[in-house]
């Protein structure tokens, strides 16, 4: 039998931005990327605490080291520069493997999308 579990959080980060007219995803910095251990293209849940929108899009790679959270498309319709979000994937395992598991948490700064 397969789970899916938490596989990568990046916890309380900021919108910078809100592209309407771009085709689509989330625009992450890509120092968040790699600490938080996503892949470009993987598929992300993104929790805005503003306002309680939940949604579903795909991590684009923003400029490394330049604190960028820009949601694109129809997702920036759920949100505004300015608000905190949560940033989530999940995976699928075996119920064994993930037993033992532990998922990649990140807590940049909120103020500036940055590891401390």
């Amino acid at each position: 039998m397969y789970i899916e579990v938490l596989k990568s959080k990046i916890h309380r980060v900021t919108v910078t931005e809100a592209n309407l007219n771009y085709i689509g995803s989330i625009t992450i910095d890509e120092d968040l990327i790699d600490a938080a251990n996503l892949i470009e293209y993987e598929k992300v849940w993104v929790l805005n605490n503003n306002n309680g929108e939940r949604f579903e899009t795909y991590v684009i790679k923003g400029v490394r080291g330049s604190g960028v959270i820009c949601l694109n498309g129809a997702a920036a319709r759920r949100v505004q520069p300015g608000d905190v979000i949560i940033i989530l994937s999940y995976a699928m395992m075996d119920a064994e493997e993930a037993k033992a598991f532990r998922p990649t948490i990140i807590f940049p700064n909120t103020a500036t999308n940055r590891l401390p």
